[in-house]
């Protein structure tokens, strides 16, 4: 199966378009009250000296999605800018990112949508530095390099892609109860193929093994890997399963993805939010 006609199907059409309505499926939202609904406003991102920008969400579904929300408005702001920087090869490099920009724009979409059918505001968008202050140079802006700059796309790609897929994870609990959970889990698959697909285009396998962010990766990702080590699932240790052996722990950590949380999730935002 061609990945890229596989991910063409998740557009925008597709997800403002399911079914139950958009106005439906935030309703629960809507029951929630007053008090659910304005904790939306402090949620924004708010400049302050230490970049910390939000707490855990905590059991509250509407800022789970004004954190969604965030972390979406940050993936389609880079695509967006990678595929106007003349870095990307042509070819296949080009044309993932073309297909993975199109659903972060999708993503965008449907949760501002869904927040505004619900009677929140929608988080504004943040000012990003994808240089993170000078450590990188993913457009060539600085001359760093076409090579250099490429290898810098790939390499936040797979950064942001692997924070969203835990984020998505780490806030199900916070949807529970709301009808935004399946189109969440929707969101968080096709954010997981993103995070294959750009893995492959690196070289690597497209799955995570142990704690490790893989090779090329700078020191600064390592916040978005960290706790991917653990091999207790449903209380069992998974490392002493298998048949006729226990299992690795590279085994035990490559078949199970951890969640993130929404202060982590927010904490690796920060390094790419001016503000």
């Amino acid at each position: 199966m061609d990945i890229i006609k596989f991910l063409d199907g998740f557009t925008n059409e597709s997800l403002l378009h399911a079914k139950p309505s958009r106005r439906d499926m935030f309703g629960t939202l809507g029951s929630l009250g007053k008090k659910a609904v304005l904790s939306a406003i402090p949620f924004g991102l708010a400049t302050m000296p230490n970049k910390t920008y939000a707490q855990d969400v905590g059991n509250d579904p509407v800022s789970a999605l004004q954190l969604a929300l965030t972390l979406e408005y940050l993936e389609d702001e880079f695509y967006d800018l990678a595929l106007q920087s003349g870095v990307l090869p042509s070819g296949r490099p080009e044309t993932v990112y073309m297909q993975i920009s199109k659903h972060e724009q999708a993503h965008v979409d449907f949760l501002i949508t869904g927040l505004e059918g619900a009677g929140v505001t929608p988080v504004e968008k943040p000012t990003f530095d994808f240089t993170a202050g000078g450590a990188f140079d993913p457009f060539n802006e600085n001359g760093v390099g076409q090579e250099t700059a490429y290898a810098q796309l790939l390499a936040l790609a797979q950064a942001f892609e692997d924070t969203g897929v835990r984020a998505y994870k780490g806030q199900a609990g916070n949807l529970l109860g709301s009808a935004f959970l399946t189109p969440a889990l929707q969101i968080h698959a096709v954010e997981a193929m993103h995070a294959s697909e750009i893995r492959r285009l690196r070289g690597l396998k497209g799955w995570i093994t142990n704690n490790e962010r893989g090779a090329g990766m700078p020191e600064a990702t390592q916040a978005v890997y960290n706790g991917e080590e653990n091999v207790t699932q449903g209380g069992v240790d998974v490392t002493t399963l298998g048949n006729t052996a226990p299992f690795s722990m590279e085994a035990s950590t490559e078949a199970y993805d951890e969640a993130l949380s929404g202060d982590d999730a927010v904490a690796i935002a920060s390094l790419f939010i001016v503000s």
